[in-house]
């Protein structure tokens, strides 16, 4: 059963690309029809892309992989901040910052860097610092936390990057390919989906059709994360039981060795007592 349904896209305005002049002639096999001159999206095709995609973030999930969420475009901001952070995912929702992936030991000591921030505050320096000092602090504070405080949790480069807008985000995309990091990508009619790995052809400008599918992902990384949780704690448990299993078996062991001890040594009472009669009976 398919993730999202034709009937939801469809309501959600997914179908909608844009003005024929605008369009990217890599994108004609995802068109279904031309109408009012704008190019009308096949959903079924679609509705494909996004179980292809669902699947493959699932697991990734599953192997504890991070997925990195980046929209900046107006519509999708607050989409992708709620469900991302549902995920536990990082996300960014403000400026890219040039480099973030191939510049990325950089983008981690501005990260360290609030960190140092936040420490002041709680061992009491910063109430040692001058009023304009604390100033210049609280106002660099803020404008990290903007840029990257979504971002803070990501220790390393992340296994994967979800876009929105590929021909907005076009910078992300790009040091993900340099770095061999895949990209999954909602694409509209007028972007290139050629450098795009797992691409969701629809429309990235509504807000509600970006709602339905990042929703998608969002669930199928869930049920990653969960599987490998349970999974996770069975293995505990077989580790927890095998010690147990050795115990009972070194304990049975014991136990069988000394009940053969004892037969043997009844076995060898009776046949004494056996000798010792027919002897009595000879004499």
């Amino acid at each position: 059963m398919s993730r999202v349904t034709f009937e939801q896209l469809l309501e959600a305005g997914a179908h909608f690309g844009h003005l024929r002049r605008k369009w990217n002639p890599a994108m004609a096999p995802y068109i279904f029809m031309e109408r009012n001159d704008i190019h009308i999206i096949d959903l079924h095709k679609t509705v494909a892309k996004i179980d292809e995609a669902a699947e493959a973030l699932k697991k990734m999930a599953q192997n504890g992989k991070t997925v990195l969420f980046v929209a900046t475009k107006k519509q999708a901001k607050e989409a992708v901040a709620e469900l991302a952070q549902a995920a536990s995912m990082p996300y960014v929702v403000e400026r890219w910052p040039g480099g973030m992936l191939t510049n990325f030991p950089t983008i981690r000591k501005a990260v360290k860097k609030m960190d140092t921030i936040d420490k002041m505050t709680s061992d009491g320096t910063f109430d040692n610092l001058s009023k304009r000092e604390k100033l210049q602090i609280n106002r660099q504070r803020a404008k990290l936390e903007t840029t990257l405080g979504s971002i803070a949790s990501m220790k390393r480069l992340p296994s994967a990057l979800f876009v929105i807008d590929v021909m907005k985000e076009h910078i992300a995309v790009r040091e993900a390919n340099r770095l061999g990091i895949p990209v999954f990508g909602i694409v509209d009619t007028n972007s290139d989906p050629s450098n795009i790995d797992y691409m969701i052809p629809a429309n990235d400008d509504s807000t509600k059709a970006i709602e339905v599918i990042l929703g998608a992902m969002v669930e199928a990384i869930k049920e990653g994360a969960t599987e490998r949780k349970i999974e996770k704690q069975d293995d505990e448990n077989n580790e927890d039981a095998a010690p147990r299993r050795e115990r009972r078996a070194r304990t049975g062991g014991v136990r069988r060795e000394r009940t053969k001890k004892e037969d043997s040594e009844a076995m060898n009472a009776r046949m004494a007592d056996k000798f010792q009669k027919e002897t009595e009976d000879n004499e």
